[in-house]
């Protein structure tokens, strides 16, 4: 049978000497490897004596940032939720109080605004879609692991930053509430 192109060709079958018929040079390879990683440096991190490097284009947990008077910046317009491709954040929006001038920076804001950490990416793209620069992903927090569902249903309570920068929100207090 002639080829149908000039390229190809025709290959013959190599006999294989002793050694190759006996795997000796491949199992002598593989155990070259195995020693060789012996040796290595182990990758292993001892958290959480250790703490882990992260790089610099990490995202974690979530931030509701407050302007400098210590209003929350979140207007409630919904763009981080319709940016989300995988549908993690749900808020409701009311109308503000003359008596909550201080607590907000416009008239509407985000009276209920969660994200549910199981089906979040941290993609990022909340954060590029927020035109007030409310939301952000933090690079020096990580979601921490628990063993129900509803814990990972982050609210305002966890989200939202706190007004003095020394005070550090406590969530497993709350997390141990919802069991």
């Amino acid at each position: 049978m002639e080829p149908l192109t000039s390229r190809a060709q025709i290959i013959e079958k190599k006999k294989m000497n002793i050694w190759e018929r006996m795997y000796l040079p491949a199992i002598v390879g593989g155990m070259a490897i195995t020693i060789k990683h012996l040796f290595k440096k182990k990758v292993t991190v001892k958290y959480p004596e250790q703490k882990r490097e992260f790089s610099k284009v990490w995202r974690g947990q979530h931030v509701l940032k407050r302007d400098d008077n210590g209003a929350e910046r979140c207007t409630a317009c919904g763009l981080c939720a319709l940016a989300c491709p995988a549908e993690a954040i749900t808020m409701d929006a009311a109308e503000r109080k003359p008596s909550e001038k201080n607590l907000y920076r416009e008239e509407k804001y985000a009276a209920r605004y969660e994200i549910d950490m199981l089906r979040c990416i941290f993609c990022g793209l909340c954060e590029d879609a927020c035109p007030k620069e409310a939301i952000f992903l933090r690079d020096d927090k990580i979601v921490m692991s628990e063993f129900g569902r509803k814990p990972f249903v982050y609210g305002k309570d966890i989200l939202v930053e706190p007004m003095d920068p020394t005070k550090r929100i406590d969530i497993s207090a709350r997390q141990k509430k919802t069991f």
